[in-house]
């Protein structure tokens, strides 16, 4: 079944992307981790966990009549529900990391579904991703680094904030702000369905 919310659009680029959404459950997990990620020293820029989620495909800013076509090929992507994992705290980097985020484990589904969103996107001329495809769920940004911090991911690598199970993928809009990010569903297609 696929469930579609048509926005209206207005002059300008969308900028787009596909993601997984997570539970409450885990939402309240990363918060978790974050507070303990405030007793080091670095200056970190956290991500509101309320805004977290898994993205399979950054569309980048996309003309607002392709919205259409690329809703069209997220149709036709098919996968099974899963159950992801989030688990412990790790950075970009061991010495001096510039990202800190959540681990995920799902035995591979999760990149399978990247795999099928990127095989749907490519004949509308979205270029495949050159890196691997790696689940991951970012905490925070490190704006200055302090080595105190290695010592808090340490600690929290055993972190388990949750887990959930997915159901859908989701085409997001998101509209940069001052404040952060403002995230709006454009469509939601349900996996499992033929």
């Amino acid at each position: 079944m696929v469930l579609c919310r048509m926005v209206a659009y207005h002059a300008g680029m969308v900028r787009a992307f596909v993601a997984i959404e997570l539970s409450e459950e885990i939402k309240e997990g990363l918060r978790d981790a974050q507070v303990h990620l405030g007793d080091c020293n670095a200056r970190l820029k956290m991500v509101d966990p309320t805004l977290a989620h898994i993205t399979l495909k950054f569309l980048g800013e996309v003309e607002p009549e392709r919205i259409e076509q690329v809703e069209e090929a997220l149709r036709g992507v098919r996968g099974a529900p899963f159950t992801l994992t989030v688990g412990g705290v790790e950075g970009s980097n061991r010495r001096r990391p510039r990202v800190v985020w959540c681990t995920v484990a799902d035995g591979g589904e999760t990149a399978r579904l990247a795999a099928a969103v990127e095989k749907a996107l490519e004949p509308l001329g979205f270029e495949r991703e050159k890196r691997q495809f790696t689940p991951h769920i970012t905490l925070a940004r490190v704006r200055e680094f302090d080595p105190s911090l290695l010592e808090v991911i340490e600690d929290l690598a055993t972190a388990k904030p949750g887990a959930c199970e997915v159901r859908a993928i989701i085409l997001k809009k998101s509209t940069l702000t001052r404040t952060g990010p403002i995230y709006e569903t454009l469509m939601e297609v349900s996996l499992g369905e033929k």
